[in-house]
């Protein structure tokens, strides 16, 4: 179940209370006159089961809620109500299967922005990964997996694509291309001062890394691995279960092979540093194709489903 709260001016509240009453899956509704000051309106609260949700907040937005006041939408943990039940019931399509669109785009806006903390978050874990593959140390390379914050812009694309939103897909590819570029350019800083400092080696890097080889040898399953994977991370975000999101961060080689791309070029192993590229590349473009894919099915098969729905009502 969802929780809304809206702020409508006095004189649209009955326009807006008849499309809630209107919607199949909502109960619990409340009307507080004059309870809003800024902007001043009248505040109207409602639950909606989650299936039904992107149709209210669609129809809520075309008549221009959002400009003239105000509309929130909070994640009901527990609801004890018979109501509550019957809401769901009534309600077309399963609610784990339901996407909120709006809630998709505004959850991607915030992370695909480049931002310091975004910047620093993605360095941070290329250098992580930079010491676990001159050690060749994988539970190093995994922690840097799970630190890279890189999944947020690819799910913005993704979203973009989806939507045909042009603004969101440029915000998207220069947070992930300038946030690499970046991480790179500043790992290859600290690889340098690691060297000075007699910890990194280029025997390290030129040697067998059993446990790390595989960042710079680009085969087919790494395409498999990354297309796995965007279904996965685009799933875990249109259901809101982020805790798999955990699992995708640490399955896709993307910030280990730009921090081994950034040591191998320190050192003048080209090589290398071309093969972190092609795997870096590849796996990008894995998870934008399959969360695209993902997203667009989605959409079709929950289209057809309240076609359906209409019909049999």
């Amino acid at each position: 179940m969802l929780h809304l709260r809206l702020i409508v001016p006095a004189d649209r509240t009955e326009e807006v209370t008849g499309l809630l009453r209107r919607t199949v899956g909502t109960t619990h509704l409340v009307v507080l006159k004059g309870a809003a000051l800024d902007p001043a309106g009248d505040v109207i609260t409602c639950d909606v089961a989650r299936e039904a949700g992107d149709e209210l907040l669609r129809g809520l937005r075309e008549r221009g809620i959002d400009d003239c006041g105000s509309i929130a939408v909070e994640d009901i943990d527990l609801s004890l109500s018979r109501r509550a039940v019957r809401a769901e019931e009534d309600a077309p399509g399963e609610g784990a299967d339901a996407v909120l669109w709006e809630q998709l785009g505004e959850a991607t806006h915030e992370e695909s922005t480049l931002t310091v903390t975004y910047v620093a978050f993605l360095t941070l874990a290329t250098m992580l990964a930079a010491c676990g593959v001159v050690l060749d140390n994988a539970l190093l390379i995994v922690g840097a997996m799970a630190v890279g914050p890189e999944f947020g812009p690819l799910a913005g694309v993704c979203t973009a694509l989806v939507q045909r939103a042009p603004r969101l897909a440029w915000r998207s590819l220069i947070a992930l291309l300038v946030g690499f570029a970046l991480a790179m350019v500043l790992t290859v800083g600290f690889s340098y001062l690691m060297d000075a400092l007699d910890l990194f080696s280029e025997r390290q890097v030129e040697a067998d890394r059993p446990n790390t080889s595989f960042i710079w040898q680009p085969d087919p399953m790494s395409f498999v691995v990354a297309f796995l994977a965007g279904i996965a991370g685009t799933l875990s975000l249109t259901s809101a279960k982020s805790g798999a999101l955990v699992g995708v961060a640490i399955s896709v080689t993307t910030v280990p092979a730009a921090s081994n791309a950034a040591v191998a070029f320190l050192y003048g192993d080209y090589h290398q540093t071309w093969g972190s590229s092609q795997q870096l590349l590849l796996n990008l473009g894995g998870i934008v194709i399959a969360g695209t894919l993902t997203l667009l099915t989605q959409k079709f098969f929950w289209a057809r489903q309240r076609r359906r729905a209409v019909r049999k009502a």
